[in-house]
């Protein structure tokens, strides 16, 4: 009985938190337009990862429209956007873009990396 009530609210606890994590609303048209003033020079216009600004970089930047990326959840997005990517030259923008702003263009990314969690 006390295992099966363990694993109840172990089930309902990771519902929750995967619901949370995909609450993320924004603008998708302020998103867009946020996006193709900061991020396409390296991610592409429509997000494909091959901006004019790729040959310069070591690192390649990421394709949205590669399948993975609808497997990441909307914090994974929200915060790779926020905080930057570790050994990347995608840098924070925390400094420049609003929590709203972040949330918009993530909702942009979303029209074409729309979230899967099996792939």
């Amino acid at each position: 009985m006390f295992v099966r009530l363990v694993l109840s609210v172990v089930v309902v606890g990771l519902s929750v938190s995967w619901a949370l994590a995909q609450s993320y609303s924004g603008n998708t048209k302020n998103g867009e337009r946020i996006f193709q003033q900061h991020c396409a020079g390296c991610h592409g216009t429509t997000g494909d990862g091959l901006g004019p600004e790729i040959k310069e970089l070591i690192v390649p930047p990421a394709n949205f429209r590669a399948p993975k990326y609808r497997t990441k959840t909307d914090m994974d997005l929200y915060l790779g956007i926020k905080r930057g990517v570790l050994f990347s030259p995608m840098h924070g923008w925390a400094d420049r873009l609003s929590d709203q702003e972040i949330r918009d263009v993530l909702n942009y990314i979303r029209t074409f990396a729309p979230f899967n969690p099996l792939g």
